[in-house]
């Protein structure tokens, strides 16, 4: 058995800061990650979707400028566009982030990390013991509705559209929120023909009502088709293309079809049960970011529910990391906490 200070599990955003945050204070830490170092933000959404967007932003910019429109000679390099998008998430490999990690000596294991009862994490046939802490970071998986035939097909969720090697022809996107609309834009600008489903009345129906209209009417005019208040019943194939039943008895069909209903926590798996937690759900923290009756574990980031993006998993990074090394940061917040 190893033993650290503190062993980290998941070296997303908010993992790699805790773990930072700790090694440069001397404590001995270790972190686990199945995947990549660097997590999803990095390979698989914000860094090669805005890759994919900002081609298309840009050409739509320069053809709206006299001047700038009549030098704009044809369309976008699909084949430049990919290359590039590849060059930013550096082939999907992390090598170029281990070298932050071994600066702080900070121990990596390769693989998936479950708690095996108090401060003990295995991965694989290793098992850590953690003296101080156990720092959850594990985030969120994309979520698939129950609808019928979706789980033979295999849809692409936002990593496979992220990280494509080509573009399809057409594209059935279901879900109209933030990585739905972001792909919907950003496949339609590289030539593949859209269909964007939403259940809600309105895309992004979370944000803004004017901000909504604005993204539809700018989808609208690329030429997505868009689906408000519509679910599919059933989906399935037809031929070489995927076919899909709407709510209204309308059908659309496309090569290709990507989920992106929302994100689920990655709770199953991480062996919460061994310390008498429940391994569905989001996991409930205080304002420190630890497990209440836990005083040796913490939940950082998308796994906790609490505004799930990549700057405030960092935050909640610090107020864990502080309050491990005997720092009140919950307190400079006030009397709700920082988490609140």
């Amino acid at each position: 058995m190893n033993s650290y200070d503190v062993v980290v599990v998941g070296a997303g955003p908010g993992g790699e800061v805790a773990a930072g945050r700790l090694a440069d204070a001397g404590l001995e830490v270790a972190i686990v990650e199945d995947r990549k170092v660097g997590g999803e933000c990095s390979f698989w959404a914000c860094m090669p979707s805005k890759a994919l967007l900002r081609p298309g932003e840009i050409l739509a910019e320069a053809r709206r400028i006299p001047g700038a429109a009549e030098a704009i000679a044809g369309p976008l390099d699909v084949q430049a566009v990919l290359d590039r998008r590849d060059e930013i998430i550096h082939d999907l490999d992390d090598s170029v982030q281990l070298p932050w990690l071994e600066e702080r000596g900070i121990e990596l294991y390769r693989g998936w990390g479950r708690l095996d009862g108090e401060k003990r994490v295995v991965v694989g046939e290793e098992t850590l013991e953690a003296r101080r802490a156990v720092i959850l970071a594990g985030g969120t998986t994309p979520a698939m509705p129950p609808i019928d035939g979706l789980a033979d097909l295999q849809p692409w969720t936002n990593r496979e559209a992220t990280t494509a090697k080509r573009v399809p022809d057409s594209l059935i996107v279901m879900g109209g929120g933030v990585v739905g609309a972001e792909l919907s834009q950003a496949y339609v600008s590289l030539g593949a023909r859209v269909t964007l489903i939403e259940g809600e009345q309105r895309l992004l129906p979370r944000e803004e009502e004017f901000a909504c209209e604005e993204v539809t009417e700018a989808l609208a005019e690329q030429g997505v088709d868009i689906r408000t208040s519509r679910k599919a019943t059933s989906v399935g194939r037809d031929g070489d293309a995927i076919s899909a039943t709407l709510d209204d008895g309308a059908t659309v069909s496309a090569a290709v079809l990507l989920v992106a209903v929302g994100r689920k926590p990655q709770a199953q798996g991480l062996g919460l049960e061994s310390v008498g937690l429940e391994s569905d759900g989001y996991v409930d923290v205080d304002e420190h970011a630890r497990v209440p009756g836990s005083d040796w574990l913490y939940v950082i980031g998308d796994l906790n529910g609490h505004a799930p993006f990549t700057h405030m998993a960092k935050y909640q990074a610090r107020v864990a990391a502080d309050h491990v090394l005997g720092k009140d940061s919950a307190a400079e917040h006030g009397a709700d906490g920082p988490l609140a």
